[in-house]
């Protein structure tokens, strides 16, 4: 998984699920680590933060909430299926292989991965040390 945090749009939350739900919304995001904040003046919104954080909110908001919020949730959970979707990078898939085989071939890490040759060696010798 990349190291960057999602961010979650949240286009008119508070026209779409009210201001005191925005209120306990907000109060419960910063609980689970992550923040619901307003995107600078406009009426926009959204949700910072790891992606467990995200998803202990979206459960809590389940668990609690199940009318009330369901625009928010929704969106919480379209968001997290994106960020779960996004592809590892080369480096990232050569470390995972070189971890659950130590013993795999140069060529077997071209092919798995469609990296090159440089690639694949910097990898393994990254891996070794």
């Amino acid at each position: 998984m990349p190291n960057t945090n999602p961010i979650i749009a949240l286009p008119s939350l508070i026209h779409r699920i009210g201001g005191e739900n925005a209120k306990l919304a907000k109060a419960m995001a910063l609980e689970c680590g992550c923040e619901i904040k307003r995107i600078r003046r406009s009426r926009n919104w959204q949700v910072v933060g790891d992606i467990s954080s995200i998803q202990a909110l979206s459960d809590r908001l389940k668990y609690h909430h199940s009318t009330t919020m369901s625009y928010l949730m929704t969106k919480l959970d379209e968001g997290l299926q994106q960020a779960s979707d996004k592809p590892e990078s080369k480096e990232q898939k050569l470390k995972d292989l070189l971890q659950q085989q130590p013993n795999i071939t140069l060529a077997e890490l071209m092919n798995n991965t469609n990296c090159t040759l440089a690639e694949a060696r910097s990898a393994r010798f990254e891996y070794e040390e």
